[in-house]
């Protein structure tokens, strides 16, 4: 009996280590290719979450939901993006005041979530901080589908994206997100689903912290220096 415990266990624990080490293919069709100009991201980590600086004219660019939304913010040449808990995620009393919050944002299933869209005037360099800030240069093709994922969060239920919540003196604007959000889908469960949207590959179960998605930012810029084989004739 003992050793077939220890075999479960062994068995239990070599599960666990391919579950966590599980890494998604990507796409390399979506790379960048030679000659082709490229469409900068910028990922934004702050210790637990993760958003994302894009320009507006390239989120803007195809008509549809997410240019409906784009086209209400304020003035401003970059937006940043970001989704998260319908209410956590907008409050931004003191963290102590709003752990109970948290706690209900965690373990509760099927939270209501939303999108956020926030004017930026100055580029990322000069708004952010260095530290824990990116630049990913997507393929067009990548972007395209990186766009569609983010578009695919916002509840068109009424038609159209609608307002969920803002800020007073804030120029940021929350828009309801059809996806619920919880412990097995938090904010960069979201945010590496949208990089292997654009063909990136992700490790999903690591993506519950914000500094995995940093390092799939990372391995992407250092596999896009790498040379590409040869393609057989």
């Amino acid at each position: 009996m003992q050793g077939l415990a220890r075999f479960v266990i062994a068995g239990l624990i070599g599960a666990l280590a391919a579950l966590w080490t599980w890494t998604t293919p990507g796409d390399p069709g979506l790379s960048l290719k030679a000659g082709e100009d490229g469409v900068a991201v910028y990922l934004l980590d702050n210790g637990f979450h993760t958003d994302m600086v894009v320009a507006r004219a390239a989120l803007s660019e195809t008509p549809g939901p997410l240019s409906d939304a784009v086209a209400t913010l304020d003035a401003g040449e970059w937006i940043l993006v970001g989704w998260g808990d319908a209410k956590f995620y907008v409050d931004q009393s003191p963290i102590g005041s709003r752990l109970p919050d948290g706690a209900r944002a965690f373990f509760a299933p099927g939270n209501a979530s939303v999108l956020m869209l926030r004017p930026e005037t100055l580029p990322p360099e000069q708004a952010f901080l260095p530290d824990g800030r990116r630049r990913l240069l997507l393929s067009p093709a990548a972007f395209k589908a990186m766009r569609a994922r983010i578009e695919a969060s916002l509840d068109l239920s009424r038609g159209a994206p609608y307002v969920a919540a803002t800020r007073p003196g804030d120029p940021v604007r929350f828009f309801a997100s059809r996806e619920p959000f919880s412990i097995l889908h938090l904010c960069n469960h979201w945010a590496g689903e949208v990089l292997a949207a654009a063909g990136l590959p992700i490790r999903p179960v690591q993506t519950v912290f914000s500094s995995e998605i940093g390092r799939t930012a990372d391995r992407a810029q250092v596999a896009a220096l790498l040379p590409r084989p040869a393609v057989p004739r």
